[in-house]
């Protein structure tokens, strides 16, 4: 199939597991184009059965904030005609959903018929989305498409309570490539982090307010002053990166914390880790949590959102309130003194991850392009 997929493109979950969609459906034989108005993070520059495009917004005196939406309508219009697509599927319901239908309704006009599957990840619902300003935008675009998934149970219960759609929507979870996400031997990064054989805590997130950041330090700290010998490495970059090195100087702990700010090969960290922090005051999956349980380590994690249904308490870690930073302390000390505890809790997180496999994920997003395809082809025409 040619399949046209629209993202963000930034670190976040959407945007990743979007790239790491088209990657696996290229992988299998399908072509891709993928539109954003820069290359995904994840994508690299030479990626066969995989084509990026550019949506290009042209700055007019007449918009203060240039169309960006229409931008990547015409867009799609263009590949629809040009390069024969299938079906899109839009990752976030603002704008791309809502870009797909216009461009759907404009190729209808042709008589060129081409379905909409729209991926909800999160904010689109649990924050933007209910910002009165879009609701009714996020209400149609979701009713106008033609399939929907979310990422998580949590997501779907969420888009029901909080919108009025008929849509069905089916939960198709995130997912995770198990041979990239893998314990490795890093004994040579860690013998340089830490020379005295530490313990390692790490966090990745992109450091906005709702990832709690100055939380993981306040945690890390109280960990410390058990008496346990650590090191709390922090990857990613954002807006509250300086309250958290703040935190480490009013903390005085900053010789024990490390900002290494973005990395692409976030895994060679997470080979290195004994523990994963995870505070988060809104996750509809966990992405991240995934990724560090892909590669055997412990998460202790909020208990909100989607974050149960990856984490499981006493199985693959530990879930605590949100901002019960006590809680996670004290199951970080639990974890990080006792070696047979440990063990089996790295030994079941890799078990769980490896439910989340990629290619059982995306072969679900396979069959749903069929299904769609077939709906829409044997749908009357109006």
């Amino acid at each position: 199939m040619n399949i046209g997929i629209a993202c963000y493109p930034t670190f976040g979950g959407s945007g990743v597991v979007a790239t790491e969609l088209a990657k696996t459906l290229a992988k299998r034989g399908h072509h891709i184009h993928m539109m954003s108005y820069s290359r995904p993070a994840r994508l690299d520059t030479l990626e066969t059965g995989i084509t990026y495009h550019e949506v290009s917004i042209n700055s007019y005196p007449l918009f203060d904030y240039p169309p960006y939406a229409l931008a990547l309508a015409s867009q799609m219009v263009n590949l629809i005609e040009f390069e024969d697509l299938d079906l899109l599927h839009v990752h976030y319901a603002l704008p791309h959903a809502t870009s797909a239908y216009l461009a759907k309704q404009i190729m209808a006009e042709r008589g060129v018929h081409v379905p909409i599957i729209t991926t909800l990840h999160g904010t689109d619902i649990t924050l933007v989305g209910r910002d009165p300003s879009y609701k009714h935008v996020v209400e149609f675009s979701i009713d106008k498409s033609d399939g929907v998934t979310a990422v998580s149970e949590y997501l779907k219960r969420e888009t029901y309570e909080h919108f009025d759609i008929e849509q069905d929507i089916r939960v198709i979870p995130n997912f995770i490539d198990l041979e990239r996400f893998q314990k490795s031997n890093k004994s040579h990064f860690k013998k340089a982090i830490c020379p005295n054989d530490e313990k390692v805590v790490v966090h990745v997130s992109n450091f906005r307010k709702v990832k709690r950041v100055p939380e993981v330090v306040t945690v890390f700290a109280k960990i410390l002053e058990s008496g346990i010998d650590a090191k709390l490495l922090l990857v990613g970059d954002g807006p509250d990166r300086q309250k958290a090195e703040q935190q480490c100087r009013d903390l005085k702990i900053c010789d024990h914390v490390r900002f290494l700010g973005k990395l692409d090969q976030v895994e060679e960290v997470l080979s290195i880790a004994d523990l994963f922090l995870i505070p988060s005051g809104s996750e509809t999956f966990g992405l991240a949590a995934l990724e560090a349980m892909s590669c055997s380590v412990p998460v202790i994690s909020s208990n909100i959102g989607g974050l149960p249904e990856v984490n499981i308490h006493g199985k693959t870690g530990y879930l605590c309130d949100l901002d019960d930073v006590e809680c996670m302390a004290n199951y970080g000390v639990k974890i990080l003194s006792d070696p047979k505890l440990h063990k089996k809790l790295s030994e079941n997180a890799r078990k769980h991850a490896m439910t989340f496999n990629q290619d059982e994920v995306v072969k679900q997003y396979e069959e749903l392009y069929l299904e769609i395809k077939d709906k829409v082809k044997t749908a009357p025409t109006s």
